[in-house]
């Protein structure tokens, strides 16, 4: 058994593309378009390891998604959490969970899917201004 993908259906693909790609570093794999099935199915992956996939489907004819919470969480490791949280925050990136232990972090699509951010290693030693943030409670 191996492992293949996730899939998460999205509201509006180009703010999806433009969150995983744009802001957290996805590379876009693979893309299918499904005249007949009225979909579009984009395949995702971190820069240099696509055994992990993130399958977005995107349904032509809108319906409301609900329970993102639900879902569970992504998770990727990172090798800076901190630099990574502010490149997220700088690009206007809510991060629901700061990483104040120097260890975890969780932030959120567009479609309120939760994306878990684990420092690869031990956990950095804690840094402001990460530290002192409120827990917002939201993760």
């Amino acid at each position: 058994m191996k492992y293949l993908h996730t899939m998460v259906r999205v509201s509006n693909l180009e703010d999806s593309l433009a969150f995983y790609c744009d802001k957290l570093g996805l590379k876009e794999i693979r893309r299918t378009e499904s005249e007949k099935g009225r979909f579009t199915l984009v395949f995702l992956a971190a820069p240099g390891d696509e055994s992990a996939q993130v399958e977005l489907t995107y349904n032509w004819d809108p319906e409301p998604y609900t329970g993102g919470r639900n879902f569970g969480h992504l998770a990727y490791r990172v090798a800076d959490i901190y630099g990574l949280c502010q490149h997220l925050q700088d690009k206007g990136v809510t991060i629901n969970r700061p990483p104040r232990d120097g260890r975890m972090a969780f932030i959120r699509s567009p479609d309120g899917i939760s994306i878990e951010l684990l420092q690869e290693g031990d956990a950095l030693p804690p840094q402001e201004p990460w530290l002192s943030m409120a827990n917002t409670g939201t993760w």
